[in-house]
C-alpha cells in the first residue's frame, strides 16, 4: 500500500476520536453492556482487517508473515468470542456473566500468538542471546509481580468463581504475550516497528490488567468507569495495529539487529517499579500472601539483574582481552609494515603518521606531525593533487588511487603510490587517510621502459614512434629535415660495425647540439636521421640543413683516426597533421641531394681533387 502519514489517516483519527468520546459517554450513561460489547466486537473486526493487510503485504518476510497470520487468527478468535457475548446480551439483557465460550475463544487465539512469538527468530547468538533472555525475563518478572498483587492474589469479592478463573486465564495469557513482545522488542528482530509494538503491548496487556489494577488503586470505578477501563486499551491496541499497517514498509528497510539502547533500559524500569510496589505493599497492616509474593518477586528480579550484570561483566572482560590482543597485533603490523599511513586534515596538516615514515621519507614519524603535506609535494604534481582532491569530494568514503612525489629527508623526491580515503565523518578518524608505498624503483623502471619505447637504443635520439607522435600533436606549421649519411657503408666495411656505431653516436651528438627548444632529432634506422622543426618555414629549415651538412662533413676522431662522412639533407615544410606527406617530400628531396652529391663527387674524383669518403 502507498505510504501514508499517521497524522492525516482518517481511520486512525476515527479511533482517536472514539477513545476520546468513550469517556463522557459512559460516564454519563453508566452501564451499557450491549453498547460496550458491540463496540468491542466492532474493534475486533477492524483488528482482523488491519492484521490481514499487514500479513499479506508483499514486503513482509516469511517469519513476519507467520507472526501476523497468527495475529489474524487471534483477532478472529476475539471477534467470534466478543460477537457471541454481544448476541447473548441482545437476546438476554439481564446476562451479567462472561460466557466461557467467549473466554475460550479469546484465550485460544492469544495462545496461538504466544506460540508464534516464541518461534520467531531472535537474531544474535551465544551470550548475546543469553543477555536477551535475562532482560526479557527480568521485565516479565516485574509484570508478574504486578499481576500477582493486583489480580491473582487480590480479594476480588463479588465475582463469581467462573469469572475469576476466566480473568485469571486471560491474565496469564496476556502475561505470556507481554513476555513475547518484550523478547521481540529487545532482540531487534520484531516483525513490527518499535512504536507499534510498545503501543500494542500496553493495549493488549491493559485488556486483562487495567480493570483489576484500577480496582486495586482507586476502588470500584462504577459501571461506566469499568466500561471505559475495558475499552480504552482495546482502542489503543487497534490504533497500534493500524499504525503498523501504515508503516509496514519500514520493515523492508535495513535494520540493525540487536538490543538497542532504549530497549535495554526496560529491565531497570521493571526493577524500580517492583521495588516501589514492595515499599507500598509493606505499608499495609497485615503482611499477607500478596505482600510475600511481591517480596519474593523483588528478590527474584534482583537476582536476575545481578546475573545479567555478571554476564555483562564477563563479556566485557573477554572483549577487553580481545581488544588488547587486537591492539597489540595492530601495533606489531604498523611497526613492521613498509607502507606509510598518514592522517591529514583538509589543509594538509599531518595529525598521525606510522613508524614507516622513517623508511619511506627518512625522518621519524613524530617530526612529521603538524607539518604540511602540500609543502612536501613536488611542485609539478600540484595539478594531480588538485584532481585528487576533487575526486575525494565527489566520492567521500571511497578510496582514490594516485601517484605523486614527496620530498625525502635528503632533499630528493620519491615517487609514492597513494590510496586516499576521506574518513572525516568517522569520529574515530576525523581526517583523510593516506596509505603510501614507495614506488621510486617501479616508477624508474616504468620511465625507462617508456623511454626505450620512444628512443633509439644506440644514439639516445627519438625513434620513429616518437617522431610520428610529435608530428600528430603539432598545432602549427612544421618543417622536416631528412638526413642520410654518405660514405657510411664504406666505414662499416673498412673499420667494422663497432666503429660505425661510434660514428652514428657522434652524428647524433652533433645533431642534438644544433637544435633549439622544441625541435626534435630522431634516428629512423641505419644511417638515416630526421629533424622536426615546429614553427619553422622552408627557408629557415634550408639554412639549418646547410649547417647540418657542413657540420657533419667535418672529420670525426674515432678510434685514433679521423673519419669523414657526408650528409644528404632533404627539406620539406607543410601544415600539421600531414606527417606522412612531409616525410615523403623530405625523402624525395634528400635523394635528389644525394644524386647531386654523387655526381659532384664523381667529377671531383675523376679530376683527382678529393679523397674518397671514410678516410
Amino acid at each position: 500500500m502507498p505510504k501514508r502519514s499517521v497524522v492525516t489517516d482518517p481511520v486512525l483519527l476515527g479511533l482517536v476520536a472514539l477513545g476520546v468520546l468513550l469517556v463522557p459517554w459512559f460516564l454519563h450513561f453508566g452501564d451499557q453492556q450491549r453498547v460496550s460489547w458491540g463496540l468491542q466486537t466492532t474493534i475486533d473486526a477492524a483488528n482482523v482487517y488491519f492484521t490481514f493487510r499487514t500479513a499479506t503485504h508483499q514486503g513482509m518476510s516469511a517469519a513476519g508473515r507467520r507472526f501476523w497470520w497468527a495475529a489474524v487468527i487471534a483477532c478472529a478468535g476475539c471477534l467470534l468470542g466478543d460477537g457471541y457475548q454481544t448476541v447473548r446480551l441482545v437476546l438476554d439483557p439481564s446476562t451479567t456473566a462472561v460466557s466461557p465460550i467467549q473466554t475460550g475463544l479469546v484465550v485460544l487465539g492469544m495462545v496461538i500468538v504466544v506460540g508464534a512469538m516464541l518461534r520467531h527468530p531472535l537474531g544474535g547468538a551465544g551470550r548475546q542471546r543469553l543477555r536477551l533472555w535475562f532482560d526479557a525475563t527480568t521485565v516479565l518478572t516485574g509484570v508478574a509481580v504486578f499481576l500477582w498483587y493486583f489480580v491473582l492474589a487480590a480479594d476480588l469479592s463479588g465475582r463469581q468463581a467462573a469469572d475469576r478463573w476466566g480473568a485469571a486465564a486471560t491474565a496469564v495469557v496476556m502475561l505470556l504475550i507481554t513476555f513475547g513482545l518484550l523478547k521481540l522488542i529487545l532482540s531487534g528482530t520484531a516483525p513490527f516497528t518499535r512504536s507499534a509494538g510498545i503501543a500494542a503491548a500496553i493495549g493488549v496487556s491493559g485488556t486483562a490488567f487495567a480493570g483489576p489494577v484500577t480496582l486495586g488503586l482507586i476502588g470500584d470505578p462504577g459501571p461506566g468507569g469499568a466500561a471505559i477501563v475495558a475499552l480504552l486499551p482495546c482502542v489503543l491496541a487497534s490504533a497500534a495495529f493500524r499504525v503498523q499497517q501504515l508503516h509496514v514498509w519500514r520493515l523492508t528497510e535495513t535494520r540493525s539487529v540487536g538490543m538497542g539502547g532504549r530497549s535495554s533500559r526496560l529491565p531497570y524500569f521493571a526493577v524500580i517499579a517492583t521495588q516501589i510496589l514492595l515499599v507500598v505493599s509493606l505499608r499495609e497492616d497485615d503482611v499477607d500472601l500478596r505482600v510475600w509474593g511481591v517480596a519474593i518477586g523483588a528478590v527474584v528480579i534482583t537476582a536476575l539483574v545481578l546475573g545479567r550484570q555478571v554476564a555483562a561483566m564477563r563479556d566485557n572482560e573477554r572483549l577487553l582481552t580481545k581488544l588488547d590482543g587486537q591492539a597489540e597485533r595492530f601495533r606489531a603490523l604498523v611497526q613492521n609494515t613498509s607502507d606509510l599511513t598518514l592522517v591529514i586534515d583538509y589543509d594538509g596538516r599531518i595529525s598521525y603518521a606510522t613508524p614507516a615514515a622513517f623508511r619511506v621519507l627518512g625522518m621519524p614519524a613524530d617530526d612529521l606531525l603538524g607539518t604540511s603535506l602540500y609543502e612536501r609535494t613536488h611542485p609539478d604534481d600540484g595539478p594531480q593533487v588538485a584532481e585528487l582532491t576533487e575526486l575525494l569530494t565527489r566520492a567521500p568514503g571511497a578510496g582514490v588511487a594516485a601517484q605523486v612525489r614527496w620530498r625525502h629527508a635528503d632533499g630528493s623526491y620519491r615517487w609514492l603510490d597513494l590510496v586516499v580515503t576521506d574518513l572525516s565523518d568517522n569520529p574515530n578518524v576525523a581526517g583523510v587517510v593516506l596509505n603510501a608505498r614507495d614506488a621510486s624503483e617501479t616508477r624508474a623502471l616504468h620511465d625507462e621502459l617508456q623511454r626505450q619505447a620512444t628512443h633509439d637504443a644506440l644514439t639516445g635520439l627519438a625513434n620513429r614512434v616518437l617522431l610520428h607522435r610529435r608530428l600528430n600533436a603539432a598545432t602549427e606549421r612544421v618543417s622536416m629535415l631528412l638526413i642520410d649519411l654518405d660514405g657510411f657503408k664504406e666505414i662499416n666495411d673498412r673499420h667494422g660495425h663497432h666503429t660505425g656505431d661510434q660514428v652514428l653516436t657522434e652524428v647524433a651528438q652533433r645533431l642534438a647540439g644544433l637544435l633549439g627548444a622544441g625541435e626534435l632529432a630522431a634516428r629512423l634506422g641505419g644511417d638515416e636521421f630526421a629533424v622536426l622543426l615546429p614553427g619553422t618555414d622552408a627557408t629557415e629549415a634550408g639554412r639549418l640543413a646547410e649547417r647540418i651538412a657542413t657540420m657533419l662533413a667535418e672529420p670525426m676522431p674515432i678510434g685514433g683516426e679521423l673519419l669523414t662522412v657526408g650528409a644528404s639533407v632533404g627539406v620539406s615544410a607543410g601544415e600539421p597533421g600531414d606527417g606522412d606527406g612531409l616525410l615523403r617530400e623530405a625523402d624525395a628531396a634528400m635523394y635528389r641531394r644525394k644524386r647531386e652529391r654523387k655526381e659532384r663527387r664523381a667529377q671531383a674524383v675523376g679530376q683527382g681533387a678529393v679523397q674518397p669518403a671514410g678516410t
